[in-house]
């Protein structure tokens, strides 16, 4: 008779600790497989929210950040674009901007935002995709005529909008730039990608 035979708890030990050591391998064995489904650590931060400040932003300056792999335009309007902005109406395809996934319902109004001189948009052309043009300056200086209010221009295929993001009539665009879902997490410091209430 075997040795092993005799000791019947010798040999439960020795299946128990076959069988923990095979767990424990089998374990590493598949963690690489494991980890490669999880999204990686840059992928997670693409959708993350992106925290801003703009204390150093001057009236009539724009900032872009990146989130979610786009740019993000964030424009400290002057008074006298805030001003601009009821004087156009007419031109624009959707001036009240009705078209509701174009914008969180808090920027559903003339300036498109939260607090009138932060202007938050994502700067994509709604037509194709196209990055447009900063055209802020009233005027011929613009390159876009007299009359122009200050803007974007899509140079692509010459889609325009105006100071809050909304489209111009007769334009292959479709529709107003995307206002971001955002808040302010204190007076000068933007949270991009999270809205707890639109909460300035």
């Amino acid at each position: 008779m075997s040795e092993e035979a005799a000791d019947p708890g010798r040999r439960r030990f020795l299946t128990l600790a076959t069988t923990a050591v095979g767990a424990v391998g089998t374990v590493y064995a598949i963690t690489p497989f494991v980890k490669s489904m999880l999204p990686s650590a840059r992928a997670k931060a693409a959708g993350a929210p992106v925290e801003v400040d703009i204390s150093m932003l001057e009236p009539g300056q724009l900032l872009t950040v990146e989130w979610r792999g786009k740019p993000v335009w964030i424009l400290k309007r002057t008074p006298a674009m805030l001003e601009s902005l009821t004087k156009h109406d007419s031109l624009l395809a959707d001036p009240a901007s009705k078209v509701a996934d174009q914008q969180p319902a808090y920027a559903q109004n003339v300036a498109r935002s939260i607090k009138p001189d932060i202007l938050v948009l994502v700067g994509i052309c709604t037509h194709l995709g196209c990055s447009p043009d900063k055209r802020l300056d009233a005027g011929a200086v613009s390159g876009l005529g007299d009359d122009w209010p200050g803007g974007f221009f899509c140079p692509c295929h010459g889609s325009k909008f105006d100071l809050a993001g909304r489209v111009y009539k007769n334009v292959p665009a479709p529709t107003n730039l995307p206002v971001p879902p955002y808040m302010f997490a204190a007076d000068t410091r933007l949270v991009i990608g999270e809205d707890k209430k639109g909460a300035a």
